[in-house]
């Protein structure tokens, strides 16, 4: 029997998109044959995830999951919403949820970390699976959220099963007030979130580039006016407070009573809880959001052209 290398198997990956140990398999019983090993792979169905890869994956799920003072959001992807129906597919994106919350939502140690029950990585079964279901998917990416004392609430929109669905949202909430009210409250702020996509948490949190840009932004509009510098500058600094009401959650206006500041709202909510509460951290995850999915064609016009090829 011939010995199995890591190159070989490597390569064997390289040319069919097959999970590692189907690679180590395949070559295995082929006795090292790389060429056999290939059909090999094609036979058992698993050398598709390669054919596929280059197609785009943009939909999918994205998944919570939350015990107490953690929580998790992961989003799969896939390459049509059929599949995000497909009961396989979403028991797959639960059970790589609930790795995900066992690793702190580490991307790296999430894809590498073995799937449930598979023998195999996560990374290499979501491969298998493309096989199997016959569409491109990928994990995206994760994140995880934790307190010392107080909850990690959740909030999922357009959701399509328990804990799955199109937004994803995790607030951290640092108390030690009532866990039961201040899990409430983190529901209302994590959707909150959801409707408002803010960019950071507080004004500090804000990148340097997206202010310097904004800033930059404000100032040319401003000097269309033709007004003296020094109005100028007042003009800016009063619209760029503007700018962190609408990006900075602590200075946005909470959706659900519309008066109130979301730092205001924390302030407000401490006697009730019966604790300080500090909001620690959040985390939102909107299906597909910056992923380039090309150029758009209409059903009609993929029809044309089908049939002009035939």
């Amino acid at each position: 029997m011939a010995d199995i290398t890591v190159s070989m198997v490597k390569e064997l990956r390289e040319q069919t998109g097959a999970g590692m140990m189907d690679c180590k398999t395949a070559l295995s019983e082929t006795n090292g044959d790389l060429e056999a090993a290939v059909d090999w792979l094609r036979t058992k169905g698993l050398s598709k995830a390669a054919k596929k890869a280059d197609r785009v994956a943009a939909e999918g799920l994205v998944s919570i999951i939350t015990d107490g003072t953690k929580g998790a959001v992961v989003e799969v992807n896939s390459e049509t919403d059929f599949v995000a129906r497909n009961d396989q597919f979403q028991n797959m994106v639960s059970d790589i949820a609930k790795v995900a919350l066992s690793v702190d939502g580490d991307f790296d140690k999430l894809v590498a970390a073995d799937y449930p029950g598979a023998g195999k990585s996560i990374q290499d079964h979501v491969a298998e699976m493309v096989g199997t279901i016959g569409e491109n998917m990928s994990v995206r990416r994760s994140a995880a959220l934790s307190v010392g004392q107080g909850v990690v609430a959740s909030y999922l929109h357009g959701q399509v099963v328990e804990g799955q669905g199109k937004i994803g949202v995790l607030v951290a909430l640092e108390s030690s007030g009532d866990s039961e009210k201040l899990g409430a409250l983190g529901k209302q702020i994590a959707m909150h979130v959801a409707a408002t996509n803010p960019l950071a948490l507080s004004t500090d949190d804000l990148s340097k580039d997206e202010v310097d840009r904004e800033r930059e932004v404000l100032i040319t509009e401003a000097r269309e006016s033709g007004k003296p510098e020094e109005i100028i500058e007042k003009m800016v600094e009063g619209r760029l407070r503007k700018f962190y009401e609408e990006v900075v959650l602590l200075n946005q206006v909470f959706v659900i009573d519309g008066e109130n500041t979301i730092e205001k709202v924390l302030q407000n909510a401490a006697s009730d809880i019966g604790g300080e509460v500090k909001l620690a951290g959040f985390v939102r995850f909107g299906l597909g959001e910056g992923i380039d999915k090309g150029p758009e064609e209409d059903f009609a016009s993929e029809v044309a052209a089908a049939v002009g090829s035939s």
